[in-house]
């Protein structure tokens, strides 16, 4: 059954590179248009999408900036004719591996802010210009789960909220139709991530460790994110789709 997003409109935070710039792409390859707003200026992901047909307007965005969140939402709903049908709150990162007895409370709180206020901030913005029926995804992390690796309490402690949040969305929204769910990617290999913050020999150990023998694609992730957004996943709502070739129980 092929995914038809024909008419829609998606916004996707973090997503020009990476598993974000995956998702991007994945969803106008169905058809719809995407903004994409970035941290860092990297725009091939835009200028592709593009030249497939579609819209892709980018907006540089600090998600953590509550009041730049409402006016880059904004812009991007103007761009994308009024509405916001699809959100992809893909935002987030390590920051650093810290140990407890280490850890700064600027620290604790930006990595709080990073994974999981962006995702409120956004999801709050979104919801004005989301018409009733629309999908939003957040990005969790088996880190959630299993408290991550070593230094990575924070991070899994946000991720933990972000399923949460997801769950309580899930169920606000649903008088509205809004469906709410949630990725759980485990060991996705050539990341921004791991690539800052996972020696290549772990990354290898982890990858072998897996049931199916490999690390993730990004790829992966976005083909998860399309099951969620697409009628197929029409009755699912307030669930976490694990992505991680069996890890979680390894």
């Amino acid at each position: 059954m092929k995914i038809d997003l024909s008419g829609k409109t998606a916004l996707v935070t973090g997503g020009n590179i990476g598993i974000g710039g995956e998702i991007s792409l994945a969803l106008a390859k169905c058809g719809a248009d995407v903004a994409i707003a970035y941290f860092d200026c990297d725009l091939e992901i835009a200028r592709t999408i593009e030249a497939m047909g579609c819209k892709a307007p980018a907006f540089q965005l600090d998600a953590t900036d509550s009041e730049q969140v409402n006016r880059v939402v904004s812009d991007a709903a103007a761009a994308l004719g009024g509405k916001i049908d699809i959100l992809v709150n893909n935002a987030g990162g390590l920051i650093g591996r810290v140990p407890i007895p280490e850890m700064k409370d600027e620290f604790w709180r930006k990595v709080i802010d990073v994974n999981l206020t962006s995702t409120f901030y956004c999801t709050r913005a979104v919801s004005r210009y989301m018409p009733d029926g629309g999908q939003i995804v957040n990005l969790a992390s088996l880190a959630a789960h299993d408290g991550g690796g070593a230094g990575a309490v924070a991070y899994s402690a946000a991720k933990a909220g972000v399923i949460g949040l997801t769950r309580g969305l899930a169920k606000e929204f649903a008088p509205r139709k809004i469906r709410v769910n949630a990725l759980s990617p485990g060991f996705i290999a050539g990341t921004t991530f791991h690539n800052t913050f996972t020696p290549e020999n772990v990354q290898k150990a982890i990858a072998e460790k897996t049931p199916l023998r490999r690390g993730g694609a990004a790829a992966d992730v976005a083909s998860a994110a399309l099951f969620l957004v697409s009628d197929l996943a029409g009755f699912i709502t307030g669930e976490v789709l694990e992505v991680n070739g069996g890890l979680y129980f390894a």
